[in-house]
């Protein structure tokens, strides 16, 4: 059976059960509005964007708030653990999974930088936990850099047991980071959070996690989009770490800054060039291609295309491959320095140290 053939019989036999999950509509997927700002606790919010699913294209509307004092961006209201699992299921697994792990898979130079990132901070060898893992793809790229360092994964999903299985990983841990945390505190040198915190339901109690596994002295690394960006302005929905309804919280640099030294961290580095994916113009360009273009076979509509719209589709993103072009180059173009002195970096990354003992031990010592 060809690759078409076989995913669209994996479309049909998924289309009844998206179809009774639906049949309730889309406000059962959410919780409450908030009226209070989850990270400092101001009423004083106003609303930064409305918007819909632009990658999936699953049903249903999302409004981000800002906070007017602490700047925070949050889903509001945010989706409940119900309708993180619809909207997550065949994004990262399933029907996504094939087409994402290629994506992840080929970024390699962006893990590489990761790592050289955390690299000056190490003391020797260590045992590192990267959390929302997926399937291991930075671990295994990381580990070709620092050979003394042991890495583990942590993931939600079934990934982290295949990272495991697939050797990018020592052990692959299923399941949330507060269980492991409360399994196995003290257990890590290094934490890395790369574009993870922003998925949290609650991203304080996974900075407290985080304190808790680390041991003493260990270190923290935290990559997450940039709600300050001037490409969130520019760009508006089209921008693409809005990610909604995916991306729950996204936290000004300032705020987790500030959050890491109350939790007792110190902060070593914070870095914005060096986290900044120049993706952005062609990222939207795609998302707005896709967008205009008809829908292709999903197990979430009432019924697949006809050979028109699939026809209409193909040659509506053949038509649109000059301005995708076009927009890789001007990403390129601002991309690195440029982009950080023009306030265009889309994301950043903090590296800290949880307080040492009194006696001063080093962050990473071999054992």
């Amino acid at each position: 059976m060809s690759g078409r053939r076989e995913r669209a019989a994996r479309v049909a036999a998924l289309r009844a059960a998206y179809r009774e999950e639906l049949a309730e509509g889309t406000a059962v997927f959410f919780e409450p509005r908030a009226h209070s700002c989850p990270w400092c606790g101001s009423g004083r919010l106003g609303g930064r964007l409305r918007t819909t699913d632009l990658l999936q294209h699953k049903p249903g509307e999302f409004a981000l708030d800002r906070c007017h004092d602490c700047g925070h961006v949050f889903q509001n209201p945010r989706l409940s653990e119900r309708g993180l699992a619809f909207y997550y299921r065949d994004f990262y697994d399933g029907l996504g999974e094939e087409r994402l792990d290629g994506v992840f898979a080929g970024r390699t130079a962006s893990y590489r930088a990761r790592a050289e990132s955390v690299r000056p901070h190490l003391a020797g060898p260590a045992e590192w936990l990267d959390v929302g893992t997926g399937h291991g793809h930075f671990c295994a790229t990381a580990a070709e850099l620092l050979p003394d360092v042991a890495f583990d994964g942590l993931d939600r999903s079934d990934g982290a047991e295949l990272a495991e299985l697939a050797g990018r990983v020592r052990r692959g841990h299923r399941g949330t980071f507060a269980e492991l945390a409360e399994k196995a505190p003290g257990s890590y040198d290094v934490v890395s959070m790369f574009h993870y915190l922003e998925h949290a339901p609650d991203p304080l109690a996974e900075l407290e996690a985080a304190y808790a596994v680390l041991r003493p002295g260990g270190l923290l690394v935290v990559d997450v989009p940039d709600p300050e960006s001037r490409w969130a302005r520019l760009l508006g929905r089209w921008w693409l770490p809005w990610l909604q309804p995916q991306h729950l919280h996204l936290a000004p640099a300032g705020n987790l800054r500030r959050r890491l030294v109350e939790s007792g961290f110190t902060v070593l580095a914070q870095e914005h060039a060096p986290a900044h994916d120049a993706v952005d113009l062609v990222a939207a360009a795609w998302l707005a291609l896709d967008a205009v273009a008809p829908r292709e076979d999903l197990p979430w509509l009432p019924e697949p295309p006809g050979p028109a719209r699939r026809a209409l589709r193909g040659a509506a993103l053949l038509a649109g491959v000059p301005l995708l072009l076009a927009a890789t180059v001007l990403d390129r173009a601002v991309a690195g320095p440029v982009a950080e002195r023009w306030g265009l970096t889309n994301a950043y990354r903090l590296v800290a140290r949880r307080a040492a003992p009194p006696d001063g031990a080093a962050a990473t010592a071999g054992r």
